[in-house]
Protein backbone atom coordinates (compact mmCIF):
# COMPACT_ATOMS: atom_id res chain seq x y z
CA UNK A 1 0.00 0.00 0.00
CA UNK A 2 2.67 2.34 1.17
CA UNK A 3 4.23 1.79 -2.60
CA UNK A 4 1.08 2.32 -4.30
CA UNK A 5 0.58 5.54 -2.71
CA UNK A 6 4.05 6.54 -3.50
CA UNK A 7 3.49 5.80 -6.78
CA UNK A 8 0.12 7.73 -6.99
CA UNK A 9 2.09 10.66 -5.35
CA UNK A 10 4.67 11.08 -8.47
CA UNK A 11 1.38 11.01 -10.64
CA UNK A 12 0.18 14.31 -9.08
CA UNK A 13 2.28 17.38 -9.56
CA UNK A 14 0.52 21.10 -9.28
CA UNK A 15 0.26 22.85 -11.10
CA UNK A 16 -0.53 20.13 -13.81
CA UNK A 17 -4.03 19.38 -15.95
CA UNK A 18 -5.46 15.81 -14.80
CA UNK A 19 -8.60 13.30 -15.76
CA UNK A 20 -11.24 13.28 -12.70
CA UNK A 21 -14.80 12.25 -12.59
CA UNK A 22 -17.85 13.97 -11.15
CA UNK A 23 -19.10 12.11 -8.06
CA UNK A 24 -21.59 14.72 -6.80
CA UNK A 25 -23.35 17.71 -7.80
CA UNK A 26 -24.13 20.05 -5.34
CA UNK A 27 -25.62 23.28 -4.84
CA UNK A 28 -23.13 25.91 -5.39
CA UNK A 29 -19.92 23.19 -5.85
CA UNK A 30 -19.02 20.01 -7.63
CA UNK A 31 -17.46 17.36 -6.05
CA UNK A 32 -14.45 15.86 -8.33
CA UNK A 33 -12.59 12.42 -7.81
CA UNK A 34 -8.75 12.38 -9.71
CA UNK A 35 -8.33 8.93 -8.25
CA UNK A 36 -6.08 10.67 -5.15
CA UNK A 37 -6.80 9.44 -1.58
CA UNK A 38 -8.79 12.52 -1.22
CA UNK A 39 -11.42 14.55 -3.59
CA UNK A 40 -11.58 18.04 -4.74
CA UNK A 41 -14.60 21.18 -5.18
CA UNK A 42 -14.87 23.00 -7.88
CA UNK A 43 -17.04 26.08 -7.59
CA UNK A 44 -19.97 26.08 -9.80
CA UNK A 45 -19.91 29.45 -11.47
CA UNK A 46 -16.15 27.96 -13.27
CA UNK A 47 -18.18 26.03 -15.67
CA UNK A 48 -19.71 28.08 -18.68
CA UNK A 49 -23.16 25.79 -18.31
CA UNK A 50 -23.23 24.40 -14.99
CA UNK A 51 -26.19 22.65 -15.36
CA UNK A 52 -24.55 19.92 -18.36
CA UNK A 53 -22.59 19.00 -14.87
CA UNK A 54 -24.00 15.70 -14.17
CA UNK A 55 -22.39 12.76 -11.62
CA UNK A 56 -20.31 10.74 -13.77
CA UNK A 57 -19.43 13.38 -16.13
CA UNK A 58 -15.34 13.03 -16.98
CA UNK A 59 -13.28 16.53 -16.78
CA UNK A 60 -9.66 17.86 -17.20
CA UNK A 61 -8.86 19.49 -13.94
CA UNK A 62 -6.06 21.66 -12.65
CA UNK A 63 -4.38 20.50 -9.77
CA UNK A 64 -3.84 23.64 -7.87
CA UNK A 65 -2.84 22.54 -4.89
CA UNK A 66 -1.95 18.64 -3.22
CA UNK A 67 -3.67 18.80 -0.52
CA UNK A 68 -5.85 22.66 1.54
CA UNK A 69 -5.93 23.17 5.55
CA UNK A 70 -8.85 20.45 4.61
CA UNK A 71 -6.76 17.12 3.31
CA UNK A 72 -8.58 18.10 -0.43
CA UNK A 73 -7.24 18.25 -3.20
CA UNK A 74 -7.28 22.22 -4.46
CA UNK A 75 -8.72 21.88 -8.15
CA UNK A 76 -9.73 24.33 -11.00
CA UNK A 77 -11.67 23.56 -14.35
CA UNK A 78 -11.28 27.13 -15.61
CA UNK A 79 -7.97 27.07 -14.93
CA UNK A 80 -7.23 23.89 -16.57
CA UNK A 81 -9.62 25.24 -19.48
CA UNK A 82 -7.46 28.49 -19.63
CA UNK A 83 -4.13 26.35 -19.81
CA UNK A 84 -5.79 23.89 -22.30
CA UNK A 85 -6.40 26.68 -24.43
CA UNK A 86 -3.77 29.41 -24.36
CA UNK A 87 -1.89 27.98 -27.12
CA UNK A 88 -4.76 27.43 -28.96
CA UNK A 89 -6.63 31.03 -28.27
CA UNK A 90 -3.36 32.19 -29.61
CA UNK A 91 -3.04 29.98 -32.50
CA UNK A 92 -6.51 30.72 -33.14
CA UNK A 93 -6.33 34.65 -32.44
CA UNK A 94 -3.94 37.26 -33.67
CA UNK A 95 -3.97 40.91 -32.40
CA UNK A 96 -6.57 42.89 -34.40
CA UNK A 97 -8.97 39.47 -34.76
CA UNK A 98 -12.17 38.64 -33.75
CA UNK A 99 -13.34 36.19 -31.11
CA UNK A 100 -16.74 35.60 -28.91
CA UNK A 101 -16.70 34.96 -24.97
CA UNK A 102 -19.12 35.45 -22.01
CA UNK A 103 -18.98 38.79 -19.62
CA UNK A 104 -17.87 36.70 -16.24
CA UNK A 105 -17.71 40.08 -13.70
CA UNK A 106 -16.76 43.21 -12.80
CA UNK A 107 -13.68 44.32 -11.93
CA UNK A 108 -11.79 47.45 -11.18
CA UNK A 109 -11.80 49.34 -15.05
CA UNK A 110 -13.76 47.23 -16.74
CA UNK A 111 -14.98 42.99 -16.96
CA UNK A 112 -13.38 39.85 -16.88
CA UNK A 113 -14.42 38.05 -20.50
CA UNK A 114 -14.10 34.11 -21.13
CA UNK A 115 -12.83 33.44 -24.08
CA UNK A 116 -10.87 30.05 -23.11
CA UNK A 117 -9.31 31.74 -21.33
CA UNK A 118 -9.48 35.18 -19.03
CA UNK A 119 -9.30 38.48 -20.89
CA UNK A 120 -9.86 42.00 -19.90
CA UNK A 121 -12.16 44.26 -21.34
CA UNK A 122 -11.68 47.98 -20.42
CA UNK A 123 -14.54 50.27 -19.55
CA UNK A 124 -14.06 52.90 -22.47
CA UNK A 125 -14.08 49.91 -24.62
CA UNK A 126 -16.94 47.76 -23.88
CA UNK A 127 -19.47 50.29 -26.23
CA UNK A 128 -19.50 53.79 -28.18
CA UNK A 129 -21.49 55.22 -25.39
CA UNK A 130 -20.35 54.92 -21.80
CA UNK A 131 -22.28 52.43 -19.72
CA UNK A 132 -23.87 53.27 -16.88
CA UNK A 133 -24.18 50.02 -14.92
CA UNK A 134 -21.43 47.64 -15.93
CA UNK A 135 -23.69 44.83 -14.22
CA UNK A 136 -25.82 44.73 -17.14
CA UNK A 137 -23.19 43.07 -19.12
CA UNK A 138 -22.23 40.12 -16.66
CA UNK A 139 -23.57 36.55 -18.15
CA UNK A 140 -23.90 38.30 -21.57
CA UNK A 141 -22.27 37.20 -24.86
CA UNK A 142 -20.37 39.13 -27.40
CA UNK A 143 -18.23 39.51 -29.79
CA UNK A 144 -14.66 41.09 -29.39
CA UNK A 145 -11.76 42.50 -30.95
CA UNK A 146 -8.70 41.51 -29.52
CA UNK A 147 -6.50 44.50 -28.93
CA UNK A 148 -3.38 43.35 -27.21
CA UNK A 149 -2.22 39.75 -26.26
CA UNK A 150 0.87 39.31 -23.92
CA UNK A 151 2.52 36.22 -24.27
CA UNK A 152 4.63 36.44 -20.83
CA UNK A 153 2.09 37.49 -18.56
CA UNK A 154 -0.86 35.30 -20.25
CA UNK A 155 -2.90 38.22 -20.46
CA UNK A 156 -5.94 39.58 -23.49
CA UNK A 157 -7.12 42.99 -23.73
CA UNK A 158 -10.66 43.10 -25.91
CA UNK A 159 -12.86 45.71 -27.46
CA UNK A 160 -16.18 45.69 -28.16
CA UNK A 161 -16.95 49.23 -29.20
CA UNK A 162 -14.05 49.09 -31.86
CA UNK A 163 -16.01 46.38 -33.62
CA UNK A 164 -19.57 48.44 -33.22
CA UNK A 165 -17.28 51.69 -34.69
CA UNK A 166 -16.73 49.15 -37.41
CA UNK A 167 -20.11 48.06 -37.94
CA UNK A 168 -21.74 51.57 -37.65
CA UNK A 169 -19.35 53.04 -40.80
CA UNK A 170 -21.12 50.11 -43.10
CA UNK A 171 -23.92 50.71 -41.56
CA UNK A 172 -23.34 54.40 -41.87
CA UNK A 173 -22.45 54.65 -45.54
CA UNK A 174 -25.43 52.31 -46.21
CA UNK A 175 -27.65 54.94 -44.17
CA UNK A 176 -26.39 57.76 -46.25
CA UNK A 177 -26.81 55.68 -49.16
CA UNK A 178 -30.80 54.71 -48.76
CA UNK A 179 -32.11 58.26 -46.80
CA UNK A 180 -34.42 60.61 -48.27
CA UNK A 181 -35.10 64.02 -47.40
CA UNK A 182 -38.64 64.09 -45.75
CA UNK A 183 -38.63 60.12 -44.52
CA UNK A 184 -39.53 59.62 -40.65
CA UNK A 185 -37.12 58.10 -39.22
CA UNK A 186 -36.37 56.73 -35.22
CA UNK A 187 -32.88 57.55 -33.52
CA UNK A 188 -31.69 56.88 -29.72
CA UNK A 189 -31.23 60.49 -28.01
CA UNK A 190 -27.08 60.12 -27.98
CA UNK A 191 -26.05 63.47 -26.06
CA UNK A 192 -27.35 67.02 -25.59
CA UNK A 193 -25.80 70.27 -26.25
CA UNK A 194 -27.15 73.77 -25.84
CA UNK A 195 -27.74 73.84 -29.51
CA UNK A 196 -29.51 71.06 -29.59
CA UNK A 197 -29.75 67.25 -29.66
CA UNK A 198 -27.48 64.55 -31.43
CA UNK A 199 -29.35 61.75 -32.33
CA UNK A 200 -27.89 57.77 -33.40
CA UNK A 201 -29.90 56.67 -36.76
CA UNK A 202 -28.67 53.12 -36.17
CA UNK A 203 -25.41 53.95 -37.10
CA UNK A 204 -25.51 57.42 -38.32
CA UNK A 205 -25.41 60.61 -36.04
CA UNK A 206 -28.06 63.52 -37.11
CA UNK A 207 -28.34 66.74 -35.24
CA UNK A 208 -31.55 67.91 -33.78
CA UNK A 209 -31.20 71.64 -33.60
CA UNK A 210 -33.07 73.39 -30.79
CA UNK A 211 -35.24 75.47 -33.09
CA UNK A 212 -36.48 72.69 -34.77
CA UNK A 213 -37.92 70.52 -31.79
CA UNK A 214 -41.22 73.08 -31.17
CA UNK A 215 -42.92 75.54 -33.28
CA UNK A 216 -43.13 76.74 -29.79
CA UNK A 217 -40.25 78.61 -27.83
CA UNK A 218 -38.10 76.18 -25.42
CA UNK A 219 -35.00 77.31 -23.48
CA UNK A 220 -33.04 74.23 -23.94
CA UNK A 221 -33.18 70.59 -25.74
CA UNK A 222 -33.70 68.85 -22.66
CA UNK A 223 -37.34 69.95 -22.33
CA UNK A 224 -37.82 68.04 -25.27
CA UNK A 225 -36.09 65.14 -25.39
CA UNK A 226 -33.84 62.90 -23.24
CA UNK A 227 -30.85 61.27 -23.49
CA UNK A 228 -31.39 56.99 -24.28
CA UNK A 229 -34.81 58.11 -25.44
CA UNK A 230 -36.00 56.64 -28.68
CA UNK A 231 -37.48 59.18 -30.67
CA UNK A 232 -38.67 60.07 -34.36
CA UNK A 233 -37.49 62.41 -36.74
CA UNK A 234 -38.03 63.42 -39.98
CA UNK A 235 -34.82 63.94 -42.13
CA UNK A 236 -34.67 67.31 -43.38
CA UNK A 237 -31.29 68.06 -45.11
CA UNK A 238 -28.60 65.42 -46.27
CA UNK A 239 -24.58 66.43 -46.93
CA UNK A 240 -23.26 63.17 -47.81
CA UNK A 241 -19.86 64.65 -48.81
CA UNK A 242 -19.85 65.76 -45.15
CA UNK A 243 -21.84 62.81 -43.69
CA UNK A 244 -23.64 65.10 -42.27
CA UNK A 245 -28.02 65.06 -41.26
CA UNK A 246 -30.27 67.53 -40.39
CA UNK A 247 -32.86 66.33 -38.40
CA UNK A 248 -36.36 67.49 -37.30
CA UNK A 249 -38.98 67.26 -34.71
CA UNK A 250 -41.30 69.77 -35.19
CA UNK A 251 -41.89 68.90 -38.77
CA UNK A 252 -44.06 66.10 -38.33
CA UNK A 253 -46.72 68.39 -36.93
CA UNK A 254 -48.55 70.87 -38.77
CA UNK A 255 -47.25 74.21 -38.43
CA UNK A 256 -49.70 76.28 -35.94
CA UNK A 257 -48.79 79.67 -37.69
CA UNK A 258 -50.13 78.74 -41.03
CA UNK A 259 -53.60 79.84 -40.23
CA UNK A 260 -52.82 81.77 -37.21
CA UNK A 261 -54.48 85.36 -38.89
CA UNK A 262 -57.86 83.31 -38.68
CA UNK A 263 -57.11 81.62 -35.10
CA UNK A 264 -56.43 84.95 -33.27
CA UNK A 265 -57.60 88.19 -35.49
CA UNK A 266 -56.68 91.00 -34.52
CA UNK A 267 -58.71 93.19 -31.19
CA UNK A 268 -59.89 89.54 -30.02
CA UNK A 269 -59.70 88.59 -26.25
CA UNK A 270 -57.26 85.91 -25.85
CA UNK A 271 -56.62 83.85 -22.33
CA UNK A 272 -52.89 82.26 -21.98
CA UNK A 273 -50.66 81.02 -19.49
CA UNK A 274 -47.51 83.03 -18.68
CA UNK A 275 -44.48 80.80 -19.83
CA UNK A 276 -41.47 83.19 -19.38
CA UNK A 277 -41.07 87.10 -17.73
CA UNK A 278 -38.15 89.47 -19.39
CA UNK A 279 -37.45 92.58 -17.72
CA UNK A 280 -39.58 94.12 -20.98
CA UNK A 281 -42.30 92.45 -21.15
CA UNK A 282 -44.03 88.37 -20.14
CA UNK A 283 -44.40 85.58 -23.32
CA UNK A 284 -47.91 84.33 -23.01
CA UNK A 285 -48.41 80.65 -24.24
CA UNK A 286 -51.86 80.72 -26.18
CA UNK A 287 -51.46 76.69 -27.36
CA UNK A 288 -48.92 74.08 -27.83
CA UNK A 289 -46.57 76.22 -29.90
CA UNK A 290 -47.98 79.40 -30.26
CA UNK A 291 -46.34 82.28 -27.65
CA UNK A 292 -47.27 86.11 -27.98
CA UNK A 293 -46.02 88.81 -26.32
CA UNK A 294 -47.10 91.27 -23.93
CA UNK A 295 -44.93 94.34 -23.75
CA UNK A 296 -44.35 96.18 -20.52
CA UNK A 297 -45.67 99.41 -22.23
CA UNK A 298 -49.27 97.23 -23.19
CA UNK A 299 -50.17 96.45 -19.36
CA UNK A 300 -51.66 99.66 -18.16
CA UNK A 301 -53.26 102.66 -19.48
CA UNK A 302 -51.88 104.39 -15.73
CA UNK A 303 -49.60 102.24 -14.13
CA UNK A 304 -46.03 103.38 -14.78
CA UNK A 305 -44.19 99.78 -14.32
CA UNK A 306 -40.76 99.33 -14.69
CA UNK A 307 -40.30 95.46 -14.81
CA UNK A 308 -42.85 92.84 -16.25
CA UNK A 309 -41.85 90.49 -13.56
CA UNK A 310 -43.42 93.97 -11.13
CA UNK A 311 -47.04 92.36 -11.83
CA UNK A 312 -46.70 89.24 -13.62
CA UNK A 313 -44.98 85.44 -13.17
CA UNK A 314 -44.65 82.50 -15.10
CA UNK A 315 -47.68 80.33 -14.43
CA UNK A 316 -50.49 83.24 -14.43
CA UNK A 317 -52.81 82.60 -16.11
CA UNK A 318 -54.23 86.48 -18.25
CA UNK A 319 -56.51 87.68 -20.31
CA UNK A 320 -55.17 89.79 -23.47
CA UNK A 321 -56.10 91.56 -26.79
CA UNK A 322 -54.28 90.24 -30.27
CA UNK A 323 -52.43 93.61 -31.46
CA UNK A 324 -50.45 92.35 -34.33
CA UNK A 325 -49.25 89.26 -36.02
CA UNK A 326 -46.30 88.75 -37.90
CA UNK A 327 -46.83 85.12 -39.31
CA UNK A 328 -43.29 85.09 -41.15
CA UNK A 329 -42.03 85.70 -37.78
CA UNK A 330 -44.35 83.77 -35.95
CA UNK A 331 -44.78 86.64 -33.40
CA UNK A 332 -47.88 87.85 -31.92
CA UNK A 333 -48.34 91.11 -29.79
CA UNK A 334 -50.74 90.87 -26.97
CA UNK A 335 -52.42 93.80 -24.32
CA UNK A 336 -53.73 93.48 -21.61
CA UNK A 337 -54.55 97.15 -20.94
CA UNK A 338 -57.11 97.49 -24.17
CA UNK A 339 -59.39 95.65 -22.43
CA UNK A 340 -60.08 98.58 -19.90
CA UNK A 341 -60.71 101.93 -21.48
CA UNK A 342 -58.27 104.36 -21.89
CA UNK A 343 -58.46 107.10 -18.94
CA UNK A 344 -56.46 109.37 -21.63
CA UNK A 345 -59.34 109.78 -23.48
CA UNK A 346 -61.41 111.36 -21.02
CA UNK A 347 -58.43 114.11 -19.88
CA UNK A 348 -58.55 116.26 -22.93
CA UNK A 349 -62.32 116.87 -21.37
CA UNK A 350 -61.75 117.16 -17.64
CA UNK A 351 -58.55 119.36 -18.34
CA UNK A 352 -59.38 122.00 -20.97
CA UNK A 353 -56.60 124.14 -21.94
CA UNK A 354 -56.07 127.16 -18.93
CA UNK A 355 -57.41 124.53 -16.40
CA UNK A 356 -55.32 125.00 -12.71
CA UNK A 357 -54.18 121.95 -11.16
CA UNK A 358 -52.55 120.57 -8.40
CA UNK A 359 -50.11 118.18 -7.75
CA UNK A 360 -46.78 116.41 -6.41
CA UNK A 361 -44.00 116.62 -8.29
CA UNK A 362 -43.18 112.80 -9.42
CA UNK A 363 -39.88 112.96 -11.32
CA UNK A 364 -37.37 115.60 -12.30
CA UNK A 365 -35.27 115.52 -15.33
CA UNK A 366 -33.05 118.19 -16.97
CA UNK A 367 -35.75 119.69 -18.86
CA UNK A 368 -38.48 119.87 -16.78
CA UNK A 369 -41.02 118.26 -14.33
CA UNK A 370 -43.21 115.53 -14.41
CA UNK A 371 -46.68 116.37 -12.10
CA UNK A 372 -48.68 113.78 -10.83
CA UNK A 373 -52.46 115.27 -11.72
CA UNK A 374 -54.09 111.94 -11.04
CA UNK A 375 -53.58 108.26 -10.47
CA UNK A 376 -52.00 107.63 -13.91
CA UNK A 377 -52.17 110.90 -15.32
CA UNK A 378 -49.17 113.10 -15.40
CA UNK A 379 -48.52 116.32 -16.62
CA UNK A 380 -44.97 117.80 -17.46
CA UNK A 381 -43.58 121.48 -16.44
CA UNK A 382 -40.83 122.54 -18.90
CA UNK A 383 -38.01 124.36 -17.56
CA UNK A 384 -39.38 127.20 -20.10
CA UNK A 385 -42.39 127.48 -18.21
CA UNK A 386 -41.41 127.75 -14.95
CA UNK A 387 -40.69 131.60 -14.74
CA UNK A 388 -40.96 134.77 -16.08
CA UNK A 389 -38.19 136.53 -15.39
CA UNK A 390 -35.36 133.68 -14.95
CA UNK A 391 -33.83 131.64 -17.60
CA UNK A 392 -33.80 128.21 -15.82
CA UNK A 393 -31.40 125.72 -16.45
CA UNK A 394 -32.80 123.11 -14.27
CA UNK A 395 -35.73 122.47 -12.63
CA UNK A 396 -34.29 121.61 -8.93
CA UNK A 397 -34.29 126.00 -9.32
CA UNK A 398 -37.66 125.82 -9.11
CA UNK A 399 -39.15 123.20 -7.84
CA UNK A 400 -38.36 119.99 -5.51
CA UNK A 401 -39.09 116.30 -6.13
CA UNK A 402 -42.27 115.30 -3.94
CA UNK A 403 -42.96 119.40 -3.14
CA UNK A 404 -46.58 119.75 -3.88
CA UNK A 405 -47.19 122.42 -6.82
CA UNK A 406 -50.08 124.72 -8.35
CA UNK A 407 -49.96 124.67 -12.72
CA UNK A 408 -51.89 125.21 -15.60
CA UNK A 409 -53.00 123.09 -18.44
CA UNK A 410 -51.65 124.54 -21.32
CA UNK A 411 -52.28 121.54 -24.19
CA UNK A 412 -53.37 117.75 -23.73
CA UNK A 413 -52.14 115.20 -26.19
CA UNK A 414 -54.18 112.36 -25.41
CA UNK A 415 -53.27 109.80 -28.17
CA UNK A 416 -49.50 110.25 -26.96
CA UNK A 417 -50.86 110.64 -23.77
CA UNK A 418 -49.12 113.95 -22.63
CA UNK A 419 -49.73 117.06 -20.64
CA UNK A 420 -48.30 119.82 -20.57
CA UNK A 421 -48.22 122.27 -17.49
CA UNK A 422 -47.40 125.81 -16.77
CA UNK A 423 -46.20 126.73 -13.45
CA UNK A 424 -45.15 130.74 -14.93
CA UNK A 425 -48.96 130.98 -16.46
CA UNK A 426 -50.47 130.91 -13.18
CA UNK A 427 -48.95 134.66 -12.56
CA UNK A 428 -49.08 137.70 -15.11
CA UNK A 429 -45.73 138.48 -17.47
CA UNK A 430 -44.19 140.76 -15.75
CA UNK A 431 -42.98 142.21 -18.82
CA UNK A 432 -46.26 142.97 -20.77
CA UNK A 433 -46.21 146.33 -17.82
CA UNK A 434 -42.21 146.27 -17.65
CA UNK A 435 -42.76 150.52 -17.35
CA UNK A 436 -44.89 150.58 -14.54
CA UNK A 437 -42.11 148.95 -12.68
CA UNK A 438 -38.45 150.43 -14.09
CA UNK A 439 -37.49 152.96 -16.50
CA UNK A 440 -34.14 154.76 -17.72
CA UNK A 441 -32.49 156.30 -15.05
CA UNK A 442 -34.46 154.93 -12.30
CA UNK A 443 -31.84 154.08 -9.20
CA UNK A 444 -32.48 150.28 -7.52
CA UNK A 445 -31.35 147.85 -4.68
CA UNK A 446 -31.13 144.51 -5.64
CA UNK A 447 -29.06 141.42 -4.57
CA UNK A 448 -26.42 139.46 -6.70
CA UNK A 449 -27.29 136.41 -7.77
CA UNK A 450 -24.82 134.83 -10.09
CA UNK A 451 -21.72 136.14 -11.42
CA UNK A 452 -20.14 135.31 -14.82
CA UNK A 453 -16.54 136.41 -16.27
CA UNK A 454 -18.37 140.01 -17.74
CA UNK A 455 -20.78 140.91 -15.33
CA UNK A 456 -23.21 140.05 -12.49
CA UNK A 457 -26.66 139.50 -12.49
CA UNK A 458 -29.04 141.10 -9.86
CA UNK A 459 -32.61 140.19 -8.75
CA UNK A 460 -34.45 143.04 -8.59
CA UNK A 461 -38.25 143.49 -7.21
CA UNK A 462 -40.92 141.26 -8.40
CA UNK A 463 -38.41 138.33 -9.52
CA UNK A 464 -36.86 140.50 -12.76
CA UNK A 465 -32.73 140.19 -13.62
CA UNK A 466 -30.70 142.78 -14.61
CA UNK A 467 -27.01 142.62 -15.84
CA UNK A 468 -24.17 145.06 -14.20
CA UNK A 469 -21.72 144.17 -16.84
CA UNK A 470 -17.87 144.14 -15.69
CA UNK A 471 -17.13 148.12 -16.96
CA UNK A 472 -20.32 149.37 -15.38
CA UNK A 473 -18.82 148.31 -11.27
CA UNK A 474 -16.20 150.73 -10.78
CA UNK A 475 -14.52 153.64 -12.77
CA UNK A 476 -11.34 151.55 -12.52
CA UNK A 477 -10.49 148.74 -14.73
CA UNK A 478 -11.40 145.28 -12.98
CA UNK A 479 -9.59 141.78 -13.83
CA UNK A 480 -12.14 139.46 -12.04
CA UNK A 481 -15.77 139.51 -11.06
CA UNK A 482 -14.54 137.44 -7.96
CA UNK A 483 -12.75 140.28 -6.85
CA UNK A 484 -14.98 142.55 -6.04
CA UNK A 485 -18.74 141.18 -5.92
CA UNK A 486 -19.74 137.88 -4.58
CA UNK A 487 -23.53 136.23 -4.69
CA UNK A 488 -26.14 137.55 -1.93
CA UNK A 489 -24.41 141.10 -2.03
CA UNK A 490 -26.91 143.79 -2.00
CA UNK A 491 -26.04 146.49 -4.20
CA UNK A 492 -27.38 150.05 -5.34
CA UNK A 493 -27.41 150.65 -9.20
CA UNK A 494 -28.67 152.68 -11.61
CA UNK A 495 -31.38 151.55 -14.94
CA UNK A 496 -29.58 152.39 -18.34
CA UNK A 497 -30.88 149.96 -20.72
CA UNK A 498 -34.23 148.17 -20.58
CA UNK A 499 -34.80 145.89 -24.34
CA UNK A 500 -38.71 144.60 -23.97
CA UNK A 501 -38.32 142.17 -27.02
CA UNK A 502 -35.47 140.46 -25.62
CA UNK A 503 -36.71 140.84 -21.83
CA UNK A 504 -33.28 142.54 -20.90
CA UNK A 505 -32.53 145.15 -18.25
CA UNK A 506 -28.91 146.34 -18.06
CA UNK A 507 -27.86 147.86 -14.93
CA UNK A 508 -25.07 150.25 -13.46
CA UNK A 509 -23.21 149.98 -9.94
CA UNK A 510 -20.58 152.99 -11.26
CA UNK A 511 -23.81 155.36 -12.21
CA UNK A 512 -26.20 155.14 -9.29
CA UNK A 513 -24.68 159.26 -8.84
CA UNK A 514 -24.50 159.84 -12.05
CA UNK A 515 -26.20 162.84 -14.22
CA UNK A 516 -28.55 162.61 -16.84
CA UNK A 517 -25.55 163.48 -19.51
CA UNK A 518 -23.41 160.92 -17.70
CA UNK A 519 -26.00 158.33 -17.50
CA UNK A 520 -25.76 158.97 -21.78
CA UNK A 521 -22.55 158.29 -22.01
CA UNK A 522 -22.52 155.46 -20.30
CA UNK A 523 -25.42 153.40 -21.74
CA UNK A 524 -23.32 154.23 -25.21
CA UNK A 525 -20.07 152.92 -23.54
CA UNK A 526 -22.25 149.66 -21.85
CA UNK A 527 -23.59 148.43 -25.05
CA UNK A 528 -20.16 149.41 -26.87
CA UNK A 529 -18.83 146.78 -24.24
CA UNK A 530 -20.63 143.70 -25.08
CA UNK A 531 -19.57 141.50 -27.42
CA UNK A 532 -20.67 140.31 -31.00
CA UNK A 533 -23.25 137.19 -29.34
CA UNK A 534 -23.07 138.44 -26.03
CA UNK A 535 -26.61 138.87 -24.23
CA UNK A 536 -26.94 140.60 -21.72
CA UNK A 537 -29.73 138.81 -20.02
CA UNK A 538 -28.71 134.60 -21.40
CA UNK A 539 -28.53 133.46 -17.88
CA UNK A 540 -28.10 130.00 -19.16
CA UNK A 541 -24.37 130.80 -20.67
CA UNK A 542 -23.52 133.11 -17.68
CA UNK A 543 -24.48 130.81 -15.25
CA UNK A 544 -21.95 127.97 -16.66
CA UNK A 545 -19.49 130.26 -17.02
CA UNK A 546 -19.92 131.48 -13.74
CA UNK A 547 -20.06 127.80 -12.63
CA UNK A 548 -16.15 127.09 -14.55
CA UNK A 549 -14.49 130.17 -13.55
CA UNK A 550 -16.49 128.85 -9.51
CA UNK A 551 -14.87 125.33 -10.08
CA UNK A 552 -11.03 127.20 -11.12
Amino acid sequence: MEKYLADADKQFVEGSVVKGTVIDVRQNEVLVDIGYKSEGLIPKYEFMEPESIVVGTELEVLLEKIEDENGMVVLSFEKAEQKKNWDKIVLLCNEGGTIEGKVRSKVKGGLTVNIGVEAFLPSSQIDVIPPRNLDDYVGKTFKFKVVKINQERKNIVLSRRELIEFERDDRRRALLGEMKVGEIREGIVKNLTDFGAFIDLDGLDGLLHITDMSWGRINHPSEMVKVGAKVEVMILEIDREKERVSLGLKQKQRNPWDDIALKYPINSKVRGKIVSVVPYGAFVQLEEGIEGMVHVSELSWTKRIARASDVLKVGDEIDAMVLEIKRDEQKISLGTRQLESNPWSEVAKKYPAGTKVTGKVRNLTNFGAFVEVEEGVDGMVHVSDMSWTRKVTNPTEIVKKGQTVEAVVLEVDAANQRMSLGIKQLTEDPWRNIDQHFRMGDLVTGKVVKLASFGAFVELAGGLEGLVHISQIREERIEKMKDVLKAGDEVNARVIKIDNAERRIGLSIKAANYSADQLEAEKRMFEDALKPGEAIVDLEHAFDQAQDEKNQ
